[in-house]
């Protein structure tokens, strides 16, 4: 879903949800009282989800479906949960969609890394308005300092890194390809920053590679095992994990992913990516889980039992510059993004793409509604939102 605009919640209300055979779905009763943001004064949502609207949403997925071979989704929060499942695990056999399938998270990576950096600053390790050049020296030769805080929220004016080239094409070509973060930081360095820190908002992983490095040099280990010991563990995400540098396949079940490929006579196929190295993303992509994982893992950071309170708020704060992409508003925060419905509601959140994978984490900030689903979009990272994930969403947060 990439850099869209708040308008992306907003579309979805008024979408129509496509019809089609019943999925794989149960309602559950709703959760003990969940930790409470401090600072709101009722909850945003008290009616249970809209069950038969779920289920309308992620009817009918399968290969001869347009956008989405199959679809994962839980809703929960103090307002009641839900969750279902629809389409395929794989399109040769097709045996159904796995409920408790491992897929590839894509930037929801970006928020297990923010929370260990603010973790770090709650700690007095890290101070987020000292500049990222003074823990990594030489790693931003040229460069004006640029804060921590300013590579959180993507305002460090620091260039993309190439990679292999713009088309499905090039990236499956390549797509066992054993990347080395330090290689995409210079390369990204030596395009020179595109505006001065703090300035406008760009969002792009190379923010998030550079974290990953801080994370590194600060704790003493690797980026992965600082990540694992500091959240998984301690959260019980046990089929939660980061692949090795040279893994290419989904550990434990998974649902297969598929990118839709026009051919030359204009018939449409698809192909399977399910196996990639994603090395090239790293801290800021690289992440692979479940949704009852991810469930587990948003109510926590909601509510406070991730990342001490004060420094949770960056996680909740737009930085009041322009963005460089449309010149509207930023909306990108440290690790998430700010929605905004048309009552006015705020939801926030981070999603994710990678091939055959659109991934969402998010809610209220009251936790009163919480969503998180894995669509197997067969064009998951084209610059058209998936109807399938407009639905859902739409779907999960009408009033």
């Amino acid at each position: 879903m990439k850099a869209r605009t708040r308008t992306l919640v907003a579309a979805a209300l008024v979408l129509g949800i496509a019809a089609g055979p019943v999925a794989a779905a149960h309602a559950a009763p709703a959760p003990a009282a969940a930790a409470v943001s401090a600072g709101v004064a009722g909850p945003v949502f008290s009616a249970p989800p809209n069950a038969a609207a779920l289920r309308k949403a992620i009817a009918g997925l399968g290969p001869q479906h347009k956008d989405a071979t199959a679809a994962l989704v839980r809703v929960g929060g103090t307002s009641g949960s839900w969750q279902g499942s629809s389409g395929v695990a794989d399109v040769r056999s097709g045996r159904a969609a796995v409920e408790e399938a491992r897929f590839r998270a894509g930037s929801v990576t970006k928020t297990f890394t923010a929370a260990v950096v603010l973790q770090l600053a709650a700690e007095g390790r890290v101070d987020l308005d000292r500049p990222v050049q003074d823990y990594l020296p030489g790693l931003l030769p040229g460069f004006e300092p640029v804060t921590v805080r300013q590579l959180l929220n993507y305002t460090s004016g620091l260039q993309s890194a190439d990679g292999p080239g713009d088309a499905f094409e090039d990236e499956y070509a390549h797509r066992f390809d054993v990347v080395d973060p330090h290689a995409l930081i210079a390369n990204a360095v030596a395009k020179g920053p595109e505006f001065r820190p703090g300035t406008k908002q760009r969002y792009s992983n190379i923010h998030y590679t550079v974290l990953g490095v801080l994370i590194e040099k600060v704790t003493g280990t690797a980026y992965d095992k600082a990540v694992t010991e500091r959240i998984i563990k301690p959260l019980g995400l046990r089929r939660t994990s980061f692949p090795s540098r040279t893994q290419n396949r989904i550990p434990g079940p998974y649902n297969h992913g598929y990118q839709a490929v026009v051919q030359a006579d204009g018939s449409r196929s698809l192909v399977d990516v399910s196996d990639w190295n994603s090395s090239s993303n790293w801290a800021a992509g690289d992440l692979i889980s479940t949704t009852a994982d991810l469930e587990r893992f948003t109510v926590a950071l909601f509510g406070g039992r991730v990342v001490p309170k004060a420094q949770l708020e960056e996680m909740f704060t737009v930085p009041g510059v322009p963005d460089a992409e449309n010149g509207g508003h930023a909306v990108q925060t440290a690790g998430m993004k700010e929605f905004v419905l048309p009552d006015g509601t705020k939801l926030y959140g981070k999603t994710g793409s990678r091939y055959g994978y659109s991934t969402v984490i998010g809610g209220t900030r009251d936790l009163s509604r919480t969503l998180v689903y894995s669509v197997n979009a067969t064009d998951a990272k084209g610059r058209d939102t998936n109807a399938v994930t407009y639905g859902i969403i739409g779907a999960a947060f009408a009033k």
